[in-house]
């Protein structure tokens, strides 16, 4: 039922969302030099990498100077960047991760090998099933980013205190997996973006 829904709402949301896919595209490439596409390995289920899609938001090679993003005056950041970060809209590639299976419309985010390598015993249960577009802690920290800003260490603040709050919000999703809540979850991520 889950991965009929993913594949019936990905299908339809990049349908409907052609024309603003291009749009964006457009932009991206008057905006800066670079791809119109930024290509990620993140981990997915059963502990398997996989290559994610995201409109790209940064300079090319800004991977370099860190892999987080700490606070919106990032100088990496291009100037349509923002506008795409702010709304969430470099997300939306991530349909053609779900329509092919590699993601879900809602499951724990999926984390760079990095951060996945540190998880504990317990942690490591996020990888049982698919990763998603958004969920209970997309939607909790989603101005993670001015967080890290206010941190004189922002990899440790990440680590020691963002991260594993992610992570139990994570295991509270897969507690109460189910359609419904998925739909709760969908609805919320849209109000958020929305307010």
């Amino acid at each position: 039922m889950k991965r009929l829904f993913d594949i019936i709402f990905s299908f339809l949301g990049l349908i409907f969302l052609c024309p603003l896919l291009l749009l964006i595209s457009i932009i991206i490439v008057f905006d800066s030099k670079g791809g119109i596409f930024y290509r990620q390995t993140r981990v997915a289920k059963d502990n398997k990498d996989f290559r994610i899609f995201k409109f790209r938001t940064m300079r090319p090679d800004s991977d370099k100077a860190g892999l987080l993003t700490v606070g919106e005056k990032d100088s990496r950041i291009t100037k349509i960047g923002y506008i795409l970060r702010k709304y969430k809209l470099d997300e939306l590639p991530q349909l053609l991760n779900v329509l092919i299976g590699d993601m879900s419309v809602v499951g724990p985010r999926p984390e760079v090998r990095k951060y996945v390598d540190m998880y504990n015993e317990e942690q490591l249960k996020v990888l049982t099933i698919r990763p998603g577009i958004t969920d209970y802690a997309s939607i909790e920290y989603s101005r993670e980013n001015e967080l890290l800003a206010k941190s004189d260490n922002p990899e440790k603040t990440y680590i020691d205190e963002i991260m594993p709050a992610k992570l139990k919000l994570n295991l509270k999703y897969i507690s109460e997996i189910g359609f419904a809540t998925d739909i709760k979850i969908i609805f919320r991520t849209l109000g958020k973006i929305i307010n």
